[in-house]
């Protein structure tokens, strides 16, 4: 089967920028191609995303579990935050982790580690989620548009989607992502309707609120195959219900 164009365009835009991270020895990762790359800064773009009135205000944040948001969550345990994570690849029933800062048995900043979350922290199904206020992503590249890419296995899309169909995100609801400056691409980023956009981007050094950012209404079926579906339990119980 010949490869998508769409696909093709972004995997593009992702071997560019990790080419350009790993060039200027930007990144902690031995190789960074492949991965959320866990930049160096990452510290300094979680301190200026703490910085932000709109984090302040925030409660509830879901994050991802990549390396690279690490200070992230652990700022937010910190400072009181309850913190929503995800199952790796959605693969369970209860598919988010439930770090609540008041329960923990461990610091903040073991807490916060993927491993250790998974250890201590209970899985929650999607309709136990309070309502978020600020959702944090990783990328691999992010223009000003808003636009994003990940790695290219779209479980922050399908997160999403889910917990927009459950009432979870609003319109307040702030969509964030941290990233070296060379994370940010001034390349069109091609985008399809389940593709999520972030409202800000931030870096240890800018903060950059984008222009148009896409938000999927909901889980986009036709875009997902039989085997994807059925390899994510939330998604079985969402077609079935």
């Amino acid at each position: 089967m010949a490869a998508d164009p769409l696909d093709h365009a972004k995997q593009a835009v992702r071997t560019q920028v990790w080419d350009a991270l790993a060039a200027a020895d930007a990144v902690h990762d031995p190789s960074v191609h492949g991965r959320i790359p866990h930049f160096k800064g990452a510290e300094q773009a979680a301190a200026r995303l703490a910085g932000l009135p709109a984090w302040q205000r925030a409660s509830v944040v879901k994050a991802v579990p990549d390396k690279a948001q690490l200070p992230v969550r652990a700022r937010a345990l910190e400072e009181g935050k309850t913190v929503y994570m995800a199952v790796p690849k959605l693969a369970t029933p209860k598919p988010f982790y439930l770090l609540d800062p008041a329960a923990l048995t461990v610091p903040p900043t073991e807490a916060a580690a993927s491993r250790t979350a998974a250890a201590i922290a209970p899985t929650v199904e999607v309709d136990a989620l309070r309502p978020l206020d600020l959702i944090v992503l990783g990328s691999v590249a992010v223009n000003r548009d808003g636009a994003r890419i990940g790695k290219g296995a779209g479980y922050s899309d399908i997160e999403f989607a889910l917990l927009t169909e459950a009432g979870l995100v609003t319109r307040e609801t702030l969509v964030v992502t941290t990233v070296h400056a060379l994370q940010v691409t001034d390349t069109p980023i091609p985008t399809t309707e389940h593709d999520v956009g972030v409202d800000l981007i931030v870096t240890p050094d800018q903060t950059i609120t984008c222009s148009n950012p896409h938000r999927p209404s909901g889980v986009d079926w036709s875009a997902l195959t039989a085997e994807k579906i059925a390899r994510i339990p939330a998604l079985v119980a969402r077609q079935g219900a």
